[in-house]
């Protein structure tokens, strides 16, 4: 199986893929090795967790509240979330989109708010001796502070990855973060820098399907693309790029 790649990071509830879900599922499972549907808002979890029950071993299912929710619900919600996803623990294979969108979010209030959240499900994660998947956008330093002071010695995926400095990506590396590169590769220079940059070890494949469909409806399929990009940088072959993405994304989430 490690000739067909693995993407880490799609959204399978959303509504994008209502008309035809079964059928599109159906046909990832004879391209790809697997996929992780990450589950980011409250009210998709049950809808989630019935896909990754049809789809056992081929979809694997993570968990959180994106941080562009921040203002969509209580903390008192959050919380009843929280102990949800403490019930179906066994299910989770980790949490995650968390961390921190100050893009999307301006109003200074709510990136504190989105602070305390982001601590919460790191706790979370800690007690449930689950990685984590991280959301960050337009907020490095906070993002990068808060996971070397909360998340120290924990697996730590970093989604979307884009941010490409020296400084950035020396951090990344010394603290062993892994990153996950999407089909945002194809279009950005700063992306294609930080996959030239970071060591293969440390990288993994992702599409953030429906999204980066580029006009169309984005598909896990677009992995292929991705490495095929990863490759072109490091001067390697798309194989050896699935190969060594495959071994890290079993290692890190223990598949």
């Amino acid at each position: 199986m490690d000739n067909k790649p693995f993407d880490v990071h799609c959204h399978l509830e959303q509504k994008d893929y209502d008309k035809d879900r079964d059928i599109f599922i159906e046909s990832l499972k004879e391209k790809l090795f697997g996929v992780i549907t990450c589950s980011a808002h409250i009210n998709d979890l049950k809808k989630s967790l019935e896909i990754i029950e049809k789809n056992k071993n081929f979809v694997y299912l993570m968990a959180g509240v994106h941080p562009t929710y921040v203002d969509k619900f209580s903390d008192k919600e959050v919380t009843g979330f929280i102990n949800e996803l403490i019930k179906n623990k066994d299910k989770l294979i980790a949490i995650g989109e968390i961390g921190l969108d100050y893009y999307w979010i301006k109003d200074e209030k709510l990136r504190e708010k989105q602070k305390v959240w982001f601590v919460r499900f790191i706790e979370l994660a800690k007690k449930l001796n689950k990685p984590i998947v991280i959301h960050s956008r337009d907020a490095r330093e906070d993002t990068f502070n808060i996971l070397e002071k909360h998340a120290s010695g924990m697996k730590i995926l970093l989604h979307c990855y884009s941010y490409s400095n020296a400084d950035e990506i020396g951090r990344v590396i010394k603290n062993n973060w892994s990153v996950s590169i999407g089909p945002g590769i194809l279009k950005s220079k700063s992306v294609r820098k930080s996959a030239k940059k970071i060591p293969l070890n440390l990288i993994m494949l992702e599409t953030d399907s429906p999204w980066f469909g580029f006009g169309a409806r984005g598909t896990s399929i677009n992995v292929y693309k991705v490495a095929e990009k990863i490759a072109e940088e490091k001067r390697i072959s798309p194989e050896e790029v699935i190969k060594q993405t495959n071994l890290n994304t079993k290692k890190f989430f223990c598949i």
